[in-house]
């Protein structure tokens, strides 16, 4: 009797991981900006996004703490409005787009911190270098738009140091510090449907 509720319980393990996260969330990107934030000069901002990028949410929960998190980025894609700039950091001295076409997140965890708040762990890889990362995420709610979609949206802020990521290209200003600081800062609005 005693196997009989132990494979019983088993059964009704293995069929919670199989159902575990059957909800599936695309991105909007009409809504959506994987935006970055750079000091230059040390007295003023660049500001720059990735216009093509794929990633994919799983997630039973209303909260979204169960959310599962896969993202790609095609480094080419990066745009600062200016051309000269882009083609830089394109090349062997940032990203070498050429070699390391995709930036990647897996998330870990989604742990939420107060009504709204988050924080989003998880591993980010650019130029073949993974480190784990954390990040605050800002939940704006669940609606259902007027065609019967229903959409979620956040907002994630962060900041990583360029460095670790070997994008070590580097000038100083005669007055101290860097022509493009070490520090970026991520700033992405998100806005997700559910499939």
């Amino acid at each position: 009797m005693k196997q009989v509720f132990f494979y019983l319980a088993l059964f009704c393990g293995l069929t919670g991981v199989m159902q575990a996260q059957s909800t599936k969330w695309v991105f909007d990107k009409s809504h959506s900006k994987i935006g970055f934030e750079a000091t230059h000069m040390v007295i003023s901002k660049v500001q720059g996004n990735f216009t093509s990028y794929e990633g994919t949410v799983l997630s039973d929960k209303p909260d979204f703490t169960d959310a599962k998190i896969d993202f790609t980025i095609d480094v080419a894609s990066i745009n600062t409005e200016n051309e000269q700039r882009d083609n830089h950091l394109r090349s062997d001295d940032f990203f070498n787009a050429e070699k390391y076409p995709k930036i990647t997140f897996k998330g870990k965890s989604l742990k939420k911190v107060s009504d709204n708040q988050y924080k989003l762990s998880g591993d980010l890889t650019i130029r073949d270098v993974t480190k784990p990362v954390e990040l605050d995420v800002t939940y704006g709610g669940t609606v259902k738009d007027p065609w019967g979609n229903t959409r979620a949206g956040f907002h994630v802020k962060g900041v990583i140091d360029r460095f670790d990521y070997n994008l070590k290209w580097n000038a100083a200003l005669e007055t101290g510090g860097l022509v493009v600081g070490r520090e970026i800062v991520i700033n992405c609005p998100i806005e997700l449907i559910r499939q």
